[in-house]
């Protein structure tokens, strides 16, 4: 199974309209990551475009339509459309999330939370286990972003998210934006759940900002908006996990209301800034 291995750099979200500046000077980027979705045509512009991009740069292949969460089984045309991609462009990472999206033959264009049982571990696992299998490769799995909690649950999502990883051999990807938009919409903190992170498996960071907004009752809700900065707590609550880490392959994502390169570019020399911060500091 080829380990995942993105270069503990800052990397940024590939957005098509950006390709002509990237490649019309050096670039401060590690790495692109782009959606494995946008790919599973054959060839045209999408394909002449992330080929060029795989001339220069390590790429990260994101998935949103695995449904590892799924109670049905995986999708192996799916999986299938999956594997031809990684085998074209070898990716050094391919991650997807801890999430489900599709019931019967319907695709929900979400990515939904699970309760975190036992029966539930099994599952993911086993879908795990039959991704890596199909593509000779590790994955990551992403913890999600929620905005509701399950009665049902038994088991703490780091908990949970730890006993997947030693069981099938996955890594982690750690958004550490998820980690603040759920605690604060659960009233937890941050740094608490950071805490019990399994960090030792955690191959590749996310970093992105948030809408915020109030729930029925007034309370604070945020929402995973990917369209803003990241926020000035979500860097805070970065740098006491590269603290810990030390450099970590790092993602900005940014996919709605996207900005010109130089705007996403900065964001990511920032993330670079604190990972060479954390390098000195591992050094010494």
């Amino acid at each position: 199974m080829i380990p995942s291995a993105l270069p503990r750099r800052a990397g940024a979200g590939f957005k098509p309209e950006h390709l002509a500046a990237i490649i019309a000077e050096p670039q401060p980027i590690g790495f692109f990551e782009v959606h494995a979705e946008n790919y599973m045509g054959a060839g045209g512009p999408p394909h002449a475009q992330l080929g060029r991009l795989r001339e220069d740069f390590a790429l990260s292949i994101h998935g949103v339509g695995l449904s590892i969460g799924s109670m049905q089984p995986l999708d192996r045309a799916h999986l299938a459309r999956l594997k031809t991609l990684c085998d074209c462009y070898q990716p050094e990472s391919f991650s997807e999330h801890l999430a489900w999206s599709t019931h019967d033959s319907v695709f929900l264009n979400d990515l939904l939370p699970l309760p975190y049982t036992q029966e539930t571990l099994r599952r993911v696992a086993g879908h795990i286990d039959e991704v890596q299998d199909a593509l000779g490769r590790q994955m990551l799995l992403e913890n999600p972003a929620t905005y509701v909690l399950f009665a049902e649950s038994t088991i703490e999502e780091t908990a949970f998210l730890a006993e997947i990883a030693r069981r099938t051999g996955c890594g982690l990807l750690l958004d550490v934006n998820n980690v603040f938009v759920a605690a604060t919409n659960h009233n937890l903190d941050p740094r608490d759940y950071i805490a019990r992170f399994p960090l030792e498996a955690v191959r590749e960071i996310h970093l992105s900002g948030h809408s915020e907004t109030v729930d029925e009752r007034g309370a604070p809700l945020l929402i995973d908006s990917h369209d803003t900065p990241v926020r000035d707590p979500v860097w805070a609550l970065y740098a006491a996990v590269i603290d810990r880490t030390g450099p970590v392959a790092s993602l900005i994502e940014w996919d709605n209301d996207v900005p010109a390169w130089p705007v996403l570019r900065d964001e990511a020399a920032a993330a670079q800034r604190m990972l060479d911060a954390a390098a000195r500091k591992t050094a010494a």
